[in-house]
């Protein structure tokens, strides 16, 4: 089964606490689990914060169960069904949807601010069924999907051999080297003998990384001979490490033979891995707004005021 969305969540939370009991958040969770077979696969996807998924929607389903009044936190990190939730639950949960909690004037508040009280007919016209966190994670997704397409459109007009250097610069502010290491990590247009680029694999120098930087067209698929003449062209330099990057794509041959026992390890990188490491490592982008994701600390409530 897939992992439940959040507002799938509020009927087993609800079936969850209808004994009045109070539980913990940490116990509703594991009841849940039981509840509806969620699997240790489904309890280990994360999202790109490195919190889990399923962890992630049964919050957000309990806030939502708690901005309705359905219900409360007697204390920190506890939980008890209230009287208005007993009531919503003495026919079952099932009918216990965003619909549902939409007759609950301060489940309205909470999703229309002070500024803009217009009504809804359809309580889904205002809130989607991902949660909050799930759609800054796939806007931001959304907008370095864009960013990459722009990037690559860059990429493809500059000359081969600035791309040969866009690249060695992109690993350097990954960490392979210094600029000083690096002065000459690019290799001369001519006589290369197959090796655009060479960096040291760490700051002092130990060992070294040679670089094949190809800025082909993005639908060109790269094939295993290109692959197995670069390995060639390592084995020539006595070199155990390679990298090699392309705008275009590998072909399933080329990918298996890299993946070899080889006496040479080769790394591949293609065109879109190569515009969302720019992205990460801030290379040819630049940050245009910065938006702060806060927590509550529970912490600072425990502490003598």
């Amino acid at each position: 089964m897939s992992i439940p969305k959040y507002i799938e969540c509020f009927s087993p939370i609800m079936d969850c606490i209808s004994d009045g009991k109070n539980y913990t958040v940490k116990e509703i969770r594991e009841l849940f689990f039981k509840k509806s077979n969620i699997s240790e696969e489904e309890k280990q996807q994360l999202l790109p914060s490195g919190m889990p998924i399923i962890n992630n929607r049964i919050g957000w389903a309990l806030t939502y169960l708690k901005k309705a009044g359905l219900i409360e936190y007697p204390q920190r990190g506890v939980c008890h069904i209230t009287n208005r939730g007993k009531e919503s639950i003495k026919n079952g949960t099932e009918h216990i949807t965003l619909k549902y909690l939409q007759q609950f004037k301060e489940f309205n508040d909470f999703h229309t601010s002070n500024k803009n009280k217009e009504k809804s007919e359809n309580i889904s016209d205002i809130i989607n069924d991902e949660s909050p966190d799930e759609q800054i994670q796939k806007a931001i997704s959304k907008l370095n999907s864009s960013l990459a397409d722009e990037l690559m459109t860059e990429i493809t007009r500059i000359s081969p051999y600035d791309f040969e250097r866009l690249v060695v610069r992109l690993l350097i502010k990954m960490g392979y080297g210094s600029p000083n290491f690096n002065d000459n990590a690019v290799t001369k247009k001519s006589g290369d003998e197959g090796i655009d680029g060479i960096v040291t694999a760490d700051r002092f120098g130990f060992d070294t990384v040679y670089v094949q930087a190809k800025q082909w067209n993005k639908d060109k698929s790269v094939g295993r001979p290109e692959i197995q003449k670069f390995l060639g062209a390592l084995a020539g330099q006595g070199a155990t490490k390679g990298l090699f990057i392309t705008t275009a794509n590998f072909s399933k041959e080329a990918k298996e033979f890299a993946n070899k026992n080889l006496q040479s390890k080769i790394v591949l990188v293609d065109g879109d891995e190569l515009c969302n490491l720019m992205i990460e490592y801030d290379l040819g982008v630049s940050t245009v707004e910065i938006y702060k994701v806060k927590r509550i600390d529970t912490d600072y409530f425990n502490d003598e005021f």
